[in-house]
C-alpha cells in the first residue's frame, strides 16, 4: 500500500509544484529524488535502482532517433531569422486578401507550409504574429478571429511533419510497444518508427488545415464585416511562386526523402539544415545569422534534454514503486474496455495541457501509459500516436495556459488584448475535439498511409 501512496503523491505533488510555478525538469528531478528518500527510508523502495539513470542519460544522449531534434530545431531557426517566412506570408496575404476571408485563409495555409518547413510552433507563432496581427486588424478583421486563426495557425507546427514533438514522441511510444510486445511473449517485437508517425500525421494535418479553412469561410460568409476583403495592389503569381519555392523545396527534400525511404529522419533533418543554410545565405550574409541562430539552437534543445533527464528519472522512481502496474491495473478494470480506456488517458493528456508542455506530457506521461493501452486489443501505435499528438497540439493552443498563446500576447499589437485572443482560440479548440472524434470513429486517416508505406 505505501508504494502506491508514494507514487500517487509524486504525480500530485508535480501538478501542484508545476501549478506554483516551479521549474519542469527541476520539478521532476526533485520530486522523485525526494520520493526517493522517503520510499528508502521505509523500506517502500531500495536507492539501487537510481544507479541505472548514468546509463538512461548517456542512452538518450546517443539516442539516433533524437539526433533529428537539434537539427530539426537548426532549421526551423534559420529559416525564421532569414526572413524567408516573411516573404511567403506577405506576398500570400496580397494573393488571397482581395477575397472575402482572404487574409485569414492565407494565415492558415503559409502556417502548413512553416509547419512543414520548421516544425517549430514558437517561432511559427512569433513571425504570424508579428506580420498578420496587425495587417488583418488595420484592414477590418473581427479581433477575436484574427487573433484565433494566427495561435491555430501556429500550431499546426505541432502536428504536421517534421513536428519535434512527433520525434520524441515517437521514440517513446516505440519503446512503449516493444515494452508491451516483450510483456506478451513476443521476443522479436515490431517497432514504431518516427517515419511511421509522420506519415500517419499527413492525413490528420491536412484535414485540420480543411477544417480550419472552412470556419473562416463560413464566417467570412455570415459575417462579411468580420473578414472582409482586402483592396491591394496587383500581385503577380510570379512573386508568388518565387516565394513558395524554397518552403516547398525543402519540404520535398526533408519529407519526400523520409516517406520514400531514402533517408532516415535523422538523415533528412541534415539535409534540412543545409537547406536551410543556404536559403538563408540568399537572403542575408551567414556571419550575421550563424552565431545568433546557433545560440537559439542551443537554448531550445538544453531546455528539451533537460526536461527529458528529469522525466527518466522520474519514471525510474515511479517504476520503481510499482507506480506502473498500478497505472495498468486502473486501466484494464475501468467500464468500456479499451474505449474506456483510451478515452480517460485522452481526457488525462487535454486536462494535463493546462499546467503541462506537450515535451513534458511526451517524456512523462507516455511512458507510463502507453504500454498499457498497446498490450489491449485493437489498439494500433499509428492510431494511438496521432491520437495523442493532436490531443498535445489542443494543449498548445487551448486557455489559459496554451504556449502559443503567450507567444501571440507577446508579439499582439495593442488593441489585440489576451481576451481577444482567449475568445477567439475557441472555435479552433472546438475544432481540435472534432478532429479526435473523427479520428476515434475513422482510424484509417491515421494509419492506411504509413501501412501502405511500411508494413
Amino acid at each position: 500500500m505505501l508504494p502506491d501512496l508514494l507514487a500517487i503523491f509524486m504525480v500530485v505533488a508535480v501538478i501542484a509544484a508545476l501549478m506554483a510555478g516551479y521549474p519542469v525538469a527541476l520539478t521532476l528531478a526533485g520530486v522523485s529524488l525526494i520520493v526517493a528518500a522517503v520510499g528508502h527510508a521505509t523500506g517502500a523502495m531500495g536507492l539501487g535502482i537510481l544507479g541505472a539513470l548514468p546509463q538512461r542519460i548517456y542512452g538518450v544522449m546517443v539516442n539516433q532517433t533524437l539526433l533529428a531534434i537539434p537539427l530539426f530545431i537548426f532549421m526551423g531557426v534559420m529559416l525564421e531569422r532569414s526572413a524567408i517566412a516573411e516573404a511567403l506570408l506577405e506576398r500570400m496575404g496580397r494573393m488571397f486578401g482581395r477575397l472575402r476571408g482572404g487574409l485569414g485563409i492565407s494565415v492558415i495555409l503559409v502556417g502548413a507550409l512553416l509547419a512543414a518547413s520548421t516544425g517549430i510552433v514558437g517561432a511559427t507563432a512569433v513571425a504570424m504574429g508579428l506580420i498578420m496581427l496587425p495587417a488583418m486588424t488595420r484592414h477590418g478583421y473581427d479581433r477575436r478571429l484574427a487573433a484565433g486563426t494566427v495561435a491555430a495557425s501556429a500550431t499546426l507546427a505541432q502536428i504536421i511533419p517534421p513536428s519535434t514533438v512527433l520525434i520524441v514522441l515517437g521514440d517513446a511510444l516505440n519503446t512503449a510497444y516493444q515494452s508491451a510486445q516483450l510483456a506478451q511473449g513476443n521476443f522479436a517485437p515490431n517497432v514504431v518508427s518516427v517515419s511511421d508517425l509522420f506519415a500517419a500525421a499527413i492525413v490528420p494535418g491536412v484535414l485540420l488545415v480543411a477544417l480550419y479553412i472552412a470556419f473562416v469561410a463560413i464566417v467570412a460568409w455570415l459575417y462579411p464585416k468580420a473578414a472582409p476583403a482586402v483592396a491591394s495592389r496587383d500581385e503577380s503569381g510570379t512573386g508568388l511562386v518565387e516565394a513558395l519555392v524554397a518552403p516547398l523545396a525543402l519540404i520535398v527534400a526533408v519529407l519526400g526523402s523520409i516517406l520514400g525511404g531514402v533517408a532516415t529522419p535523422t538523415e533528412a533533418a541534415s539535409v534540412g539544415a543545409v537547406g536551410a543554410i543556404l536559403l538563408a545565405a540568399r537572403k542575408a550574409p551567414l556571419s550575421r545569422l550563424i552565431v545568433p541562430v546557433m545560440r537559439k539552437t542551443a537554448q531550445i534543445n538544453s531546455m528539451i534534454f533537460l526536461i527529458l533527464i528529469g522525466a527518466t528519472l522520474f519514471s525510474l522512481v515511479f517504476r520503481a514503486l510499482r507506480g506502473d502496474l498500478m497505472v495498468e491495473h486502473a486501466l484494464t478494470v475501468l467500464p468500456g474496455g479499451t474505449g474506456g480506456a483510451v478515452l480517460i488517458v485522452m481526457l488525462a493528456v487535454f486536462l494535463l495541457g493546462f499546467v503541462m508542455d506537450a515535451f513534458e506530457i511526451v517524456f512523462v506521461v507516455v511512458p507510463i501509459v502507453a504500454p498499457a493501452l498497446l498490450k489491449m486489443p485493437g489498439v494500433d501505435p499509428d492510431w494511438l500516436g496521432i491520437m495523442i499528438a493532436v490531443n498535445l497540439q489542443t494543449s498548445y493552443m487551448h486557455p489559459p495556459l496554451g504556449p502559443t498563446l503567450f507567444y501571440l500576447r507577446g508579439v499582439a499589437p495593442p488593441e489585440i488584448t489576451t481576451r481577444h485572443i482567449y475568445a477567439g482560440i475557441v472555435p479552433f479548440v472546438v475544432i481540435q475535439l472534432v478532429t479526435l472524434a473523427v479520428l476515434w470513429f475513422v482510424p484509417q486517416l491515421a494509419t492506411a498511409l504509413p501501412h501502405a508505406l511500411y508494413r
